[in-house]
């Protein structure tokens, strides 16, 4: 695990306590690009019972709340990939086990 995981992990632990977290550094990939000398690329997959009752835009928002004080500096692009409750993420794990 890289510095720049482990400090956006402690943040969303800190904000959102998720019951699944995957931070995949996609940094390698964007090698080059002017924007990753400010920080490195990721993409994000979260399960908490904070985004319940929450619209899409609510959970970016909350997410993105929780890292902004590392934008710019530890992270130039973060693709929030799932940001689901952990029902959501029950009834999607139930489809996988036993599709449609």
């Amino acid at each position: 695990m890289t510095d720049r995981v482990a400090l956006i992990e402690e943040r969303l632990r800190t904000a959102l306590a998720p019951e699944h977290l995957e931070i995949i550094d996609d940094s390698a990939a964007h090698a080059g690009h002017a924007g990753a000398r400010e920080g490195g690329h990721f993409t994000l997959h979260i399960v908490s019972s904070a985004f319940a009752d929450k619209t899409l835009i609510q959970r970016h928002r909350l997410v993105n709340a929780a890292v902004a004080g590392l934008m710019r500096r530890e992270i130039h692009a973060l693709s929030i990939k799932t940001a689901i409750s952990p029902t959501e993420y029950g009834l999607r794990s139930a489809q996988d086990v036993h599709p449609g």
